[in-house]
């Protein structure tokens, strides 16, 4: 083990205790969530200046690795033009720029771009700048677009008049980036978060001629959160209003949108629906009575659930995602044994087929499709291998055509091979994990392994292809994902097997998949290494604490790592519409349990890893003061030589940095900490 310098900063304790259901917490860095106080920020600061000071051996490695990262980035990429009455729209980056150019062409590719948004210029006087790119009135005349420059995901939504070059004079701040445009190219729909809990709560009206703002819907119950949505067919205009477990939505005519909204079905609890329509009825995706969901259709008229009728029936062993609905088509977003699937039928869910895929572990989806009325679908498709390719298939004739396949300079597939196998868990469980690794590569348990786990929110960790990976790959890693449960990969119990009183299967698969893979010789069980952020940090948070001396080395990510504190705050962001995630610790069974996995309160002696924590100051979805906690707590209690550190951004929020290059610069710095332990093991 390599002696790091021990030299650390030391925040100031200041105890704080907290009382609940008779147990007392103390927690002596709670002072640090003032985020107005010059203290804070200074000692993040001197976080800083020690994470530099401990990397200052690899500072070489780190800048090697930035380069090959950037250099598997075409610097003019551009995305495939997606047809929209009459127009083609595309993003496309210059060499060398952070961010891309919005433009379109009139009618054929041949024609003369016209420049929608030039991001570069935009993004000029800020450290921090996200855009939704240009959201299109239906007459293709007037442009919306919505801006952050702080990062905490609050936009302001400004117009553009494409006939004049003008901006209108209408600003609407600080709300979300959620727009739709009404059909009579001056009425918009768009949603307001507030201002301390960051939940979508309100959605407005807002006309360009009379300049009138107006709410014209408020969701009172603080579990759910609401969006605004319109069909394919641009029939309809859609709120839906949504819960961890639990769906409304309400629909409106898109050509009549000052009439009032109707609910679809009322709500009910643990009832989920997604609708839309094609034109003359609605097809609903439902979980009534259907775990794993089915696709139901009804008529316009009366669609309270009573009068649904099925099309694609449950099916136990397949998870139906989503539907997009054509004017002669449906299309089928689903998932069956773990790995996605495309399936296309006619209106009447009849002549159905499924888009063929070779690899044995990939991922695929549909694509960017704007045209009601086309025969063309557009999907993607891609592996940890495989660099994503964007496809057009004709849905009667079946032939498909290979718009584009996302460039990777400096890049060969070929040198590549990937893996996907069943783990056993302890509870008989079989998990999947995908790996990637080196062509030559031998199972002689002499290989590192970085292992990268989220389950939760029944997200999905697919194997999709990263470039930035290989910069381990190539130095003889193993890389793995572990689909373990709390996501919804294996179908929608995978995700009930990972959430509230089960939440601790979540933990248990990880460091199952770890130990099998170092059992099956994929991995050297002194050269493992684990990532993950966010909710996946507090993967990492809490498997460290159920076994310390697993790893000699993990990056966590902005880990939510202080459940019950942040859970029992309902002022912070995004905090009750978490409930039927991680259970309400006003109720004691769930305070119980929770007190026994939260990463923050199970902190306890025990050798450590070496640890790298990395945060953003203005991150809206897990408060820096979280990390900025936890890695004092871990150093007070670590027994063993290794090195904690903690890396704050002080300009970015919870995506991190908003630059295309800003970001692999982070990737360069937590790879060259997992090469830097590597070599000092």
């Amino acid at each position: 083990m390599h002696n790091f310098p021990q030299d650390y900063p030391h925040p100031e304790k200041s105890p704080h205790r907290m009382q609940k259901h008779g147990d007392v917490r103390q927690d002596d860095y709670f002072w640090l969530r003032e985020r107005e106080n010059a203290k804070v920020v200074d000692y993040l600061k001197k976080e800083n200046d020690y994470t530099t000071r401990v990397m200052a051996p690899v500072k070489d490695l780190q800048e090697r690795i930035f380069q090959e990262l950037k250099s598997r980035v075409k610097e003019d990429e551009s995305s495939v033009p997606v047809r929209y009455a009459g127009y083609y729209y595309y993003g496309r980056y210059e060499k060398g720029q952070q961010y891309p150019l919005y433009a379109r062409k009139k009618s054929s590719l041949e024609s003369k771009e016209e420049i929608l948004l030039n991001v570069p210029e935009l993004a000029k006087a800020h450290k921090f700048y996200q855009t939704t790119g240009p959201m299109m009135s239906p007459n293709q005349n007037i442009m919306a677009f919505a801006q952050d420059t702080v990062g905490r995901r609050f936009f302001d939504i400004q117009f553009k008049d494409l006939s004049t070059g003008q901006l209108l004079p209408d600003k609407i701040k600080s709300v979300s980036s959620n727009l739709v445009w009404a059909n009579d190219n001056e009425t918009v729909f768009f949603t307001e978060q507030h201002p301390e809990t960051l939940r979508t709560d309100k959605i407005y009206r807002y006309n360009l001629k009379t300049h009138k703002k107006e709410l014209i819907y408020f969701e009172k119950d603080e579990t759910f959160s609401v969006s605004v949505y319109k069909s394919l067919s641009e029939k309809f205009i859609y709120i839906g209003s949504y819960s961890t477990l639990t769906t409304e939505v309400q629909y409106l005519p898109a050509d009549k949108p000052f009439d009032k909204f109707k609910v679809i079905s009322q709500r009910e609890r643990g009832h989920e629906y997604a609708v839309t329509d094609g034109m003359d009825r609605f097809y609903i995706v439902t979980n009534k009575n259907a775990k794993n969901f089915k696709l139901i259709t009804t008529d316009l008229k009366h669609t309270e659930s009573r009068y649904w009728k099925d099309l694609i029936p449950h099916r136990p062993d397949t998870y139906l995602q989503d539907v997009a609905v054509f004017k002669n088509h449906l299309v089928l977003d689903e998932r069956k044994n773990g790995l996605t699937q495309i399936q296309i039928t006619d209106r009447e869910g009849k002549n159905s087929f499924y888009i063929p895929f070779a690899d044995q572990s990939f991922l695929a989806g549909v694509g960017d499709n704007r045209e009601y009325d086309s025969e063309l679908l557009r999907f993607e498709y891609e592996s940890m291998r495989l660099p994503p390719s964007i496809y057009d298939i004709n849905m009667i004739t079946h032939k498909q055509e290979l718009k584009k396949t996302h460039e990777v300079p400096n890049f060969n597939p070929e040198l590549y091979k990937t893996e996907r196998i069943f783990i056993t868990a302890r509870d008989g469980t079989s998990v999947p994990v995908s790996m990637i690794m080196r062509k030559d590569f031998q199972a002689d348990g002499k290989a590192p392994l970085l292992i990268y786990g989220y389950g939760s929110y029944g997200a999905n960790m697919d194997p999709w292809f990263s470039s930035d990976v290989f910069s381990l790959v190539d130095r003889g890693f193993v890389y793995a994902k572990a689909h373990i449960r709390g996501g919804s990969e294996m179908g929608r119990d995978w995700y009930d097997q990972g959430r509230t009183l089960h939440k601790k299967n979540t933990f248990y698969d990880f460091i199952d998949c770890t130990e099998a893979l170092v059992k099956k010789k994929f991995a050297d069980p002194k050269r493992l290494y684990a990532m993950g952020g966010s909710a996946g940090g507090l993967l990492i948070g809490a498997v460290m604490n159920i076994r310390p001396e697993l790893y000699n080395g993990v990056v966590a990510q902005v880990p939510f790592v202080d459940v019950i504190t942040t859970m029992l705050d309902e002022t912070i962001p995004l905090t009750t519409g978490e409930y039927d995630e991680w259970g309400n610790p006003n109720e004691k069974i769930y305070y119980d349990y929770i007190r026994t996995y939260s990463p923050y309160d199970n902190v306890v002696d025990a050798r450590y890893p070496n640890v790298l924590v990395t945060t953003g100051l203005h991150d809206s979805q897990v408060q820096y003061w979280e990390p900025a906690k936890w890695v004092p707590k871990l150093r007070e209690h670590n027994k063993s030589k290794s090195v904690i550190l903690l890396k704050t951004d002080l300009e970015s929020g919870h995506g991190g940095a908003s630059g295309r290059f800003d970001q692999l610069k982070e990737s360069a710095t937590e790879y060259a900490f997992i090469l830097m332990v590597d070599g000092f093991r």
